[in-house]
């Protein structure tokens, strides 16, 4: 079975989307379309070489919806998953991509996601680490034993978790992780504590705008990073985007379960390989390709 993944932030670089508007008219409508809801000009930060203005979240995360978004309708035929799957914001991705929510509807909310997302990091500091080297378990352990808000967020391959919380946590459970053995615990260069309860703030903000959101049924299952397999309720896929912004994002498990499903190739619809790496770390026999 084909299965498509969906990058999230992290996957931005200056001009991206560019090559897409000049050859594709499809691109350039949505393209423009976006810029039209969005109210500025995103493609003018897309396209241009100012790395740092792509770096701010209120226009990261609609970068890489629209980039990964386009690119799936400009793949026309190539394009026929059979699940879906977003990696962080990547969530979003996917729901447009199995029919759940309608361009517009995706790039608003994501629009409000990163505003919101903005505003919470405004609200109380928070900071996010990458621990390499220890098991799933281990760095459960050490999060639960640090005081304060510390909890693992991301599960992105056997041995490469991020965990995510209030900044002086982070920090003393790096050196805890460095006491345990493992191979790096590195401080990102993140604005927030993202998929931790210091997003609540954000939220509850987010909640507002899904519930006056219409979901549809997806055309595939689609595996959310919230319960780590195949979804089809549309309800049940609302319930889990809200939940999203404070739970961990279960990668590893994600992969496992379609793999388990009968994924047998994965192809990744967006700037980057990050997410076929990540594949081929949880397990080497499955092939991987780019949607570019």
């Amino acid at each position: 079975m084909n299965a498509f993944l969906f990058p999230g932030q992290g996957a931005q670089f200056p001009g991206m989307g560019k090559e897409l508007f000049e050859n594709s008219v499809i691109a350039k409508e949505q393209f423009n379309l976006a810029d039209e809801i969005l109210g500025f000009k995103i493609t003018e930060i897309m396209f241009g070489e100012d790395a740092e203005a792509l770096k701010e979240t209120k226009v990261t995360q609609p970068a890489i919806f629209l980039h990964s978004t386009i690119l799936s309708k400009v793949m026309g035929e190539r394009f026929q998953p059979q699940m879906v799957a977003g990696h962080l914001l990547g969530d979003f991705l996917a729901l447009v991509a199995a029919g759940v929510l309608s361009f517009e509807q995706g790039i608003s909310l994501v629009s409000e996601r990163a505003l919101a997302m903005q505003a919470a990091c405004n609200e109380q500091a928070g900071t996010m680490a990458a621990i390499l080297g220890l098991d799933d378990e281990k760095v459960e352990s050490v999060c639960a034993s640090t005081p304060g808000i510390v909890i693992p967020a991301n599960y992105n391959c056997p041995g490469q978790l991020v965990i995510s919380g209030a900044v002086e946590a982070v920090k003393n459970a790096c050196e805890a992780f460095k006491e345990a053995g493992a191979r790096r615990a590195l401080l990102l260069p993140v604005g927030g504590a993202f998929h931790s309860p210091l997003m609540d703030p954000a939220k509850a903000r987010l909640a507002k705008a899904i519930e006056n959101t219409s979901f549809n049924a997806p055309s595939c299952p689609v595996y959310q990073n919230v319960t780590a397999s195949g979804v089809t309720d549309p309800e049940e896929i609302r319930t889990n985007l809200v939940a999203q912004l404070t739970a961990p994002v279960r990668w590893t498990q994600s992969v496992q379960q379609m793999i388990a499903d009968g994924a047998s190739h994965f192809t990744e619809v967006g700037p980057g390989k990050v997410l076929q790496g990540l594949v081929k770390k949880i397990d080497r026999s499955i092939e991987t390709a780019s949607g570019s």
